[in-house]
C-alpha cells in the first residue's frame, strides 16, 4: 500500500483517491454481471462488512495522543455525544419532511461522522493553528464509535416506523437494545485492556527476572512496557499487540461490537507493526469502495443524495459554530471556526455502514452513495476559506484590486556610458597604486 499514500505530482490529488475512484469503477463492472441481490445475499457478507468496519475504526484512534484528548476533553465529549446527536437529528428531519419516508432516519448517521483519513490529510493548512487541527483530529476519530452504536437505535426506530417493519417494539425496548449492546462493547473492551495488561505485566516480571539472575541488580530496570516510543519497545509486545488485535477483530466481526475495538485503538498500540495498520485501512477502504460500486450498479437516487449531502454539511457547520463560540476557551479565532465548520468529509466509514445497512434497508447505498460525493465536493469547494475571507475589509480590499491595473514596476536607471568609463578608469588606478 505504499504507493497509495502522497500525491500525485500533476495533478496533487491523493493517490489513494484515485484508487478508490477505480475501485468503485471496477465495482461498478462487476455489478454489471453480479446482481446486487445475490452479492447481499453472498455468505459471509455481513461479517465481511462488519470486519471492515472494525479496521477502520481502529486506524482511526490507534494514532490518538491521550495528551491531546487530555487538554481538549470537554470539546470532545460535548463534540462526540451532544454534536453527533443533533446532527444525525438534523439530517434526519430534513431527509423524512423532504421525502416521507420514515426509513430515511437511519441516513442521518450514515453522514454524520467525519473520515478520520480525510481530515489527516488537510491538516497541513498553514492557516489553521495546531490547537483547531488537534480539536478536528480527535472529533474526526471518536464520533466513528458513536455514530455506529446510534445505528442500532435509529434503524429499529426507522423499521417499526416504515410499513415493513414489525408490529411490536417501543421506545423503551429500543433504548434497552441500545444500552445493551453499549454494556457488551465495554465488557469486551476491558476483557481486552485485562488481557493486556497481564501480558504486560508478565513481559516486566520475566524482564526483571533475567537481569536478576544475570547479577544486574544495579542495572536500571526495563522500561514499562508501552510507555517509551513505539520504536523502543520489543519486539514481543509488538507481535503479541497484533495478535490481540487481530482476535478482537474478528470477534467483533462475529458480534457486531465494533465499539470495542475502537477503544481498544486508544489503548493497545502496534508499535513498529503500525505501518502495517495503515496498509490494512487502506486496503479495507478499497474493498468497501469496490463493493459500493457493485451495489451502486443497480441504481442511484441522486435527488435523495444530494439532499442529504448538503444538509448534513450544513448541519456540521451548524454544531462547530455552536461548539466553537460556547465551549472553547479560550475561543477559537474565525479561521479554526471555519476548519471545524468546514471540516465534514465522509469516507471509509460512512462507506461501510452504508454496505451494513443496504441487507435491511434496501436503496441505502445508492443514496448514501451521490450523499459523499456531495460532502466531499463542498469541503473541497469551501476549502479556501479563512478568517479575513468573510469580512467585509477584505471584499472590499479585493474588489478594489480587481478595479485598479497594477503599476508598471519601474525600469532601473542607467548611467552614461562616458560615467561607466570614467568609473572604470579610476577603479584600475586604485588597484595599480
Amino acid at each position: 500500500m505504499n504507493p497509495l499514500r502522497g500525491h500525485t505530482r500533476r495533478l496533487a490529488v491523493p493517490r489513494i483517491v484515485i484508487a478508490v475512484c477505480a475501485a468503485v469503477g471496477a465495482g461498478l463492472v462487476a455489478g454489471a454481471f453480479v446482481p446486487s441481490g445475490g452479492f447481499l445475499r453472498t455468505p459471509g457478507y455481513g461479517q465481511a462488512a462488519a470486519l471492515l468496519l472494525a479496521v477502520g475504526l481502529y486506524g482511526s484512534t490507534h494514532d490518538i495522543e491521550l495528551a491531546e484528548v487530555r487538554r481538549s476533553l470537554r470539546v470532545v465529549l460535548v463534540a462526540v455525544t451532544a454534536g453527533v446527536l443533533l446532527k444525525a437529528a438534523l439530517i434526519a428531519t430534513v431527509m423524512v419532511l423532504a421525502f416521507h419516508r420514515p426509513e430515511y432516519l437511519v441516513l442521518g448517521i450514515a453522514v454524520a461522522q467525519i473520515d478520520p483519513l480525510s481530515v489527516a490529510a488537510m491538516q497541513d493548512d498553514p492557516r489553521v493553528t495546531p490547537r483547531a487541527k488537534a480539536i478536528l483530529s480527535i472529533w474526526a476519530s471518536f464520533d466513528d464509535p458513536m455514530t455506529v452504536l446510534l445505528t442500532v437505535y435509529f434503524s429499529a426506530l426507522a423499521l417499526r416506523l416504515s410499513d415493513a417493519g414489525p408490529a411490536t417494539g417501543s421506545v423503551v425496548s429500543d433504548s434497552a437494545d441500545v444500552f445493551g449492546s453499549l454494556l457488551s462493547n465495554l465488557l469486551l473492551f476491558a476483557a481486552v485492556l485485562v488481557l493486556w495488561w497481564l501480558i504486560r505485566l508478565a513481559f516486566l516480571v520475566r524482564t526483571r527476572s533475567r537481569s536478576e539472575g544475570a547479577g544486574g541488580a544495579g542495572r536500571p530496570s526495563a522500561p514499562a512496557a508501552g510507555a517509551g516510543p513505539a520504536h523502543d519497545r520489543p519486539l514481543f509486545l509488538d507481535v503479541a499487540a497484533l495478535l490481540l488485535v487481530a482476535v478482537l477483530l474478528v470477534v467483533a466481526a462475529r458480534t457486531t461490537l465494533v465499539l470495542a475495538v475502537a477503544l481498544a485503538g486508544l489503548a493497545v498500540r502496534l508499535g513498529r507493526f503500525a505501518g502495517a495498520l495503515q496498509g490494512a485501512v487502506a486496503l479495507a477502504f478499497l474493498l468497501a469502495s469496490a463493493a459500493l460500486g457493485v451495489l451502486l450498479s443497480d441504481g442511484v437516487s441522486l435527488q435523495q443524495g444530494v439532499v442529504l449531502g448538503v444538509t448534513a454539511f450544513a448541519a456540521q457547520f451548524l454544531v462547530a459554530l455552536l461548539i466553537g463560540r460556547l465551549l472553547v476557551r479560550p475561543p477559537l479565532t474565525r479561521a479554526d471556526r471555519a476548519h471545524l465548520g468546514l471540516g465534514q468529509q465522509n469516507g471509509i466509514t460512512a462507506i461501510l455502514l452504508a454496505l451494513s445497512l443496504e441487507p435491511t434497508f434496501r436503496g441505502t447505498v445508492g443514496v448514501v452513495g451521490p450523499a459523499i460525493l456531495t460532502v466531499n465536493l463542498l469541503h473541497y469547494a469551501f476549502r479556501w476559506a479563512r478568517a479575513d475571507t468573510w469580512r467585509w475589509e477584505s471584499v472590499h480590499r479585493w474588489a478594489r484590486a480587481r478595479r485598479t491595473p497594477p503599476r508598471p514596476a519601474p525600469r532601473p536607471s542607467r548611467r552614461p556610458l562616458r560615467t561607466r568609463r570614467r568609473d572604470t578608469v579610476e577603479r584600475s588606478r586604485i588597484r595599480a597604486g
